[in-house]
């Protein structure tokens, strides 16, 4: 049985959950809360549970996620069996921008592309309610001059590049990302995509500037719509290199800054 103890800061707002597993620990071991992010969490819990259990889910399960631009959803899948399944689709109540990567940092859009997210990407004293930063830019975006950072999934309903998700939505999915990461996780992927990646709605966009960004990104939403497991995925010349995964693999992108558990995330964020 897994177990943890919290120890409080000097100031009583900030603690640090040491992870006791029999899986590899999380960076240091070491996984953010707050009594604020405790509260929101523990009250979420009960319902995350039912929903869990009517799928025959379980919460502590590792996590992925998916968010499409254009229809504005994010979608939370645990694994089940060996694969993953979906457990929620979440509306986003703001994101900016439009359709295509962020540029650079000020230019108001949210990205586009495969992240990372480790435990010390929690930012569990958030003006945003509850966020995680999603690692943005990686490996491919500085390949490709592309600037910025602390793009996050956050509560609220307002947006400057991030994804607000309103704070009932994120209570939800910080709380699944957070257990997913006491029982043993050690990162999670994000895949963000303009709209869903069909050869349809390729074609329909088929004259877009960013056109052959999205052949690429669609590399990995379809082998994740056949094989139900993340691709690995590595930075290669400015592009993704996408590869399958095996079901034993614990397929995470590979392309991310490290984020150290003891670098502080912007308070406002």
């Amino acid at each position: 049985m897994r177990s943890g103890i919290l120890f409080g800061s000097l100031l009583g707002v900030f603690l640090i959950i040491p992870i006791l597993s029999s899986a590899q620990p999380m960076l240091d071991g070491l996984l953010p809360t707050s009594p604020k992010a405790e509260t929101f969490m523990s009250n979420a819990r009960p319902r995350v549970e039912r929903q869990l259990a009517a799928k025959g889910m379980r919460l502590g399960e590792p996590v992925f996620m998916r968010i499409f631009k254009r229809s504005k959803q994010l979608e939370v899948w645990v694994r089940k069996d060996g694969r993953f399944d979906l457990f929620k689709t979440y509306p986003i109540c703001a994101y900016s921008g439009a359709v295509g990567p962020k540029l650079r940092e000020g230019d108001l859009q949210s990205p586009e592309g495969f992240y990372t997210v480790s435990g010390g990407q929690l930012n569990p004293l958030s003006r945003y309610h509850l966020s995680f930063d999603i690692g943005y830019p990686n490996a491919v975006d500085r390949e490709n001059s592309r600037t910025g950072g602390a793009i996050m999934v956050h509560g609220k309903c307002i947006s400057e590049g991030c994804f607000a998700m309103g704070n009932l939505q994120v209570e939800e999915i910080y709380l699944l990302a957070h257990q997913a990461f006491l029982q043993g996780q050690k990162q999670f992927s994000v895949h963000i995509f303009p709209f869903r990646m069909t050869k349809e709605n390729l074609e329909r966009n088929r004259h877009s500037q960013w056109a052959g960004f999205w052949e690429n990104l669609q590399e990995a939403y379809e082998i994740f719509e056949q094989e139900r497991l993340v691709p690995v995925i590595t930075a290669a010349g400015g592009r993704y290199a996408v590869q399958r995964p095996s079901p034993l693999q614990h397929s995470v992108v590979m392309i991310n800054q490290q984020i150290d558990v003891q670098e502080k995330i912007p308070s406002r964020f």
